[in-house]
């Protein structure tokens, strides 16, 4: 543990999976091409996981029409419109 109290800070510990831990350099992130995309750069880069997946709840899903093609059917039933205007699952009645 003395070990990791006086190393180098510029120096870091890599453990990659099926290696040993070793020493190696730090990468100096702000070299990057790239650095102006990173939240470290810009705080309106971070990604926000809520937003995310709330707009995932609220995107429009696929809806087959009668004039789509498709290359196989299967008659399944109809869905209802109750069905039609939730978001949750699918009610088919024969």
């Amino acid at each position: 543990m003395d070990e990791l109290a006086v190393m180098d800070r510029n120096k870091c510990i890599l453990q990659i999976n099926g290696v040993r831990p070793f020493f190696s350099d730090k990468y100096d992130i702000t070299a990057h091409p790239r650095y102006k995309e990173l939240s470290d750069y810009d705080r309106k880069n971070e990604f926000n996981v809520e937003k995310y997946l709330k707009y995932l709840r609220r995107k429009p899903r696929y809806r087959v029409k009668p004039e789509d093609q498709v290359d196989e059917a299967y008659n399944a039933g109809t869905i209802s419109e109750e069905c039609m205007k939730t978001d949750g699952f699918m009610s088919i009645s024969h």
